[in-house]
């Protein structure tokens, strides 16, 4: 029986989403059609409890409350945590102009459309135009056209949020603020003086690892992205002494291509001189 190691079981399934999807931060897919609610306060981030494991970090910076549960096809068993969609609304009470939400939560009722997205209160908002938030959450559902997007969290760097039920035998954690695809493929741990080992996805945006025997940090966590394979370590992110619950913030994060800025090409004029002509001169013969 052949055995590989966990960063070759990383690639390979990191190999297998990249040739599933395209890379979304540099294509351009196509706008599809979706259904969406809202739900929580008017202008709250829908649950601070959501089922992907972010808690409060949702009302707070970088997300700002611009995220939404998602139905079975969008949240898919948990794998869809922590990606980003656009969406754009062309009722007549919207700007008509893309926002941006980022799935944190399971909506498994919203099953009325293939994909449905249901807004926190804030992001249902976002697509109204100017006074008309109000009046077009009253209206509770719409439709709009969506499509998958890059995730950016400016000035944000990676955080490890360790579960609260984690401890030296059991380790459990959610990554979050992550750029790019915003989920990912693979996650592995690396204890102080050891290899790294491959986590285990939970139904969330939890990760979780059954050692078999007690692990001391400080902890390395390397992390290949679901869709790009992009590998990202964050080196003694989980420190020695660290405490269930608690969040750590590394210094690493995955880079987001730079918009190219097509420069108008200058035609210049092309000038075209006469062209003089010489009578002949005829020489006398003698």
């Amino acid at each position: 029986m052949a055995f590989f190691s966990g960063k070759k079981i990383c690639f390979i399934v990191a190999l297998f989403a990249i040739s599933l999807k395209p890379c979304f931060c540099t294509n351009t897919t196509r706008w599809n059609t979706a259904g969406i609610t809202w739900y929580g306060d008017r202008e709250g981030p829908g649950s601070t409890g959501g089922a992907c494991g972010y808690g409060d970090a949702v009302a707070k910076h970088p997300y700002n409350c611009m995220i939404s549960a998602g139905g079975p096809s969008l949240y898919q068993d948990g794998k869809g945590c922590g990606t980003c969609y656009r969406l754009v609304c062309d009722h007549p009470m919207c700007t008509k102009k893309p926002i941006k939400v980022m799935i944190s939560d399971e909506c498994p009722g919203c099953t009325k459309e293939a994909v449905h997205f249901d807004l926190s209160g804030k992001a249902f908002g976002a697509l109204a135009k100017h006074g008309k938030a109000d009046q077009l959450r009253n209206l509770g559902e719409l439709k709009v056209r969506y499509k998958r997007a890059c995730c950016k969290h400016p000035k944000s760097k990676i955080a490890i949020h360790v579960d609260a039920g984690a401890n030296p035998y059991y380790m459990s954690f959610a990554v979050k603020y992550a750029n790019g695809d915003g989920n990912f493929a693979c996650v592995e741990i690396q204890p102080a003086g050891g290899k790294y080992l491959k986590m285990e996805e939970m139904r969330s945006a939890v990760w979780k690892l059954n050692p078999g025997c007690a692990l001391k940090g400080p902890f390395n966590v390397r992390l290949t992205s679901a869709v790009t394979k992009n590998v990202l370590v964050a080196k003694a992110v989980i420190p020695e002494k660290w405490n269930p619950g608690a969040i750590y913030h590394s210094l690493v994060n995955f880079a987001v291509p730079k918009k190219s800025v097509h420069k108008k090409s200058v035609h210049k004029k092309s000038v075209h001189k006469k062209s003089v002509h010489k009578k002949p001169v005829h020489k006398k013969h003698k």
